[in-house]
């Protein structure tokens, strides 16, 4: 069996999400959109169920996979829905769905539904992707309150540099979402996960932690307690030794400065791992350091065994996880966790609770 997995730790799971809420206080949703960020969307909403207040979504079909698999605890659909058949869809199976545009809006206004939806609507605060404006807020809350078909309704933004501490930008966001729901009755929500672990000011009613529930700290810099949910890891398939001077791989970009002995691993883009990290990009071999050498293939990688003599065929090696954080894996593909996570693809998952 090809040796390729991602382990996932439902355990570690739990332990982060009990810190956004700790944190947060109130209420929090778990994000287990894009497939719970590449971890297995069913499999972590049911390792949450017992203790989670609710979960977001992307959009209605990913709720429908959630449903069909059992889940019962509130679903929101962080993009809405885009049509009359599906905001019937949303109201069949009980979903909470975001209103950002005045689409949606006319939608509840005029599609006969059986009953009431909750919804949260959305204020674009500062980040200018989605969302009314501060100016047309009142208004719309004031039509979704006329509207027979809407229960209770939620106040919502998104931030755009949250995760970068001290920047005022979160600040003035903050105070536009203040100003614009001044007022209006109803539950608030402003903080992602950046916002719960860096952002006191945004913890409110209820919190959106995402990629800190899968132990890839959004703030790296600090120390939150988050455990890594996933360990990309595979083998050692077979080993070489190449003289100093010669190269290695696709384009030559590698070439040994001394004799050195490499380790093939099957492990490559295919499966998610990025073609682009450069030479040095940490990995371990059997626990120990080591080093992506060589442009990353479509199956296969190549390190260096130089320095672990012991290393052989079948030899464990990791990717990220607990040795290797996928936070620094990303930075040096110039890219966030979020991405690396989302492409796993291919590998064989392993789950452990």
């Amino acid at each position: 069996m090809r040796p390729a997995r991602a382990l996932v730790d439902l355990a570690a799971l739990r332990h982060n999400y009990r810190i956004a809420r700790r944190l947060h206080g109130g209420r929090a949703l778990a994000v287990v959109k894009a497939n719970a960020y590449g971890h297995g969307a069913t499999r972590c909403a049911q390792a949450l169920a017992d203790e989670v207040d609710g979960f977001a979504v992307a959009f209605l079909d990913e709720a429908l996979a959630l449903r069909e698999a059992g889940v019962v605890a509130p679903i929101l659909l962080l993009e809405g829905v885009f049509d009359a058949a599906e905001l019937m869809q949303a109201a069949a199976h009980r979903l909470w769905i975001v209103v950002h545009h005045e689409a949606q809006l006319r939608m509840l206004e005029t599609t006969p539904l059986d009953h009431p939806l909750q919804v949260w609507l959305k204020v674009n605060s500062g980040m200018n992707r989605a969302g009314f404006t501060p100016e047309t807020t009142s208004a719309a809350w004031q039509r979704l309150r006329a509207c027979e078909r809407v229960g209770e309704i939620t106040l919502m933004t998104h931030f755009a540099r949250a995760d970068e501490p001290g920047e005022q930008a979160t600040l003035e966001q903050i105070t536009r979402f203040d100003a614009a729901t001044a007022g209006l009755p109803g539950a608030r929500s402003l903080a992602n996960s950046a916002a719960v672990l860096g952002w006191p000011q945004a913890r409110r009613d209820w919190a959106r932690p995402g990629i800190l529930l899968y132990g890839a700290d959004p703030m790296p810099d600090a120390a939150h307690g988050l455990q890594p949910v996933m360990t990309l890891e595979s083998a050692v398939m077979a080993t070489r030794e190449i003289g100093s001077g010669e190269p290695l791989g696709y384009g030559g970009r590698f070439v040994a400065q001394r004799p050195t002995r490499i380790g093939l691993v099957a492990m490559g883009y295919a499966d998610g791992y990025p073609r682009v990290v450069p030479d040095g990009t940490p990995v371990t071999v059997d626990g120990r350091p080591s080093r992506v050498i060589g442009r990353v293939s479509m199956d296969m990688l190549t390190v260096d065994l130089t320095d672990h003599p012991g290393a052989r065929i079948d030899s464990r090696v990791e990717l990220w996880g607990n040795e290797v954080a996928v936070n620094t894996v990303a930075q040096a593909a110039s890219t966030i966790a979020y991405e690396l996570l989302c492409n796993v693809k291919r590998v064989r998952f392993e789950y452990r609770d």
